[in-house]
């Protein structure tokens, strides 16, 4: 079936010959040349991972915190005894409560991009489980969205904290800036997700942990990276 591009993107396609292989200093270039859209384009990165260990799948879930952000605003909810709703507000959270915010959720109002628990309030959570489940919205001790340092999380999260987390296949992909960033912003949000990866190998990994790593944009078209040798 023959694929109909716009005039827009078939000038990207023709800009993007030969963007292969390249390091990250070309690929943001040639990425921010190629948001030509009339808003501001995401930069996103895209890792696809070794995570076969013989016969066994493995799951890479964990964070990564990029030091200039990602340029997106996120809402957070703080789910807390009703003595630290206070903390909560004043820590950047959009809403905070008990048995309200419950309320909320099980009525089906999920205004918000991440949750963050006290474990005394772990508890309740088990009936809402079915509703955040689905949404990756669990309060998880590992990530760091289980504590009682309200204020601690929240300032991580609010400065370009995330969660990264690979599908089947073992891809992992984010976003890690704007068009409007400067290129050793992309660059260093880059680094830090890089390094972050490298570190996660699971044991019993042979060989090159990541196999291939793209970058592009929104509306743009990718650039495949050299990592490594």
């Amino acid at each position: 079936m023959k694929k109909n591009f716009s005039k827009r993107f078939k000038k990207l396609l023709d800009s993007s010959k030969g963007a292969t292989n390249i390091n990250i200093d070309e690929a943001i270039k040639k990425v921010k040349i190629n948001c030509t859209s009339k808003f501001n384009e995401s930069i996103d990165i895209s890792f696809n991972l070794n995570l076969k260990k013989k016969n066994e799948d493995i799951n890479l879930r964990t964070t990564v915190q990029l030091p200039n952000g990602n340029g997106k605003k996120i809402k957070i909810a703080v789910l807390c005894e009703d003595s630290k709703v206070k903390e909560a507000k004043e820590s950047g959270a959009e809403l905070a409560g008990s048995e309200s915010l419950i309320n909320e959720i099980t009525s089906g109002k999920i205004q918000f991009d991440k949750l963050v628990s006290t474990p005394a309030m772990m508890s309740k959570m088990g009936k809402l489980g079915k509703i955040l489940g689905p949404k990756g919205l669990m309060p998880n001790p590992k990530l760091g969205t289980v504590t009682n340092n309200i204020s601690s999380i929240l300032k991580s999260l609010k400065s370009g904290l995330i969660e990264i987390k690979s599908d089947k296949d073992g891809n992992i992909s984010a976003s890690i800036g704007k068009k409007d960033f400067q290129d050793n912003k992309i660059k260093e949000n880059f680094n830090a997700f890089l390094e972050t990866i490298s570190k996660e190998k699971p044991s019993g990994i042979k060989g090159d942990f990541i196999i291939s790593a793209f970058l592009t944009s929104t509306m743009g078209t990718s650039c495949k990276l050299k990592i490594g040798r």
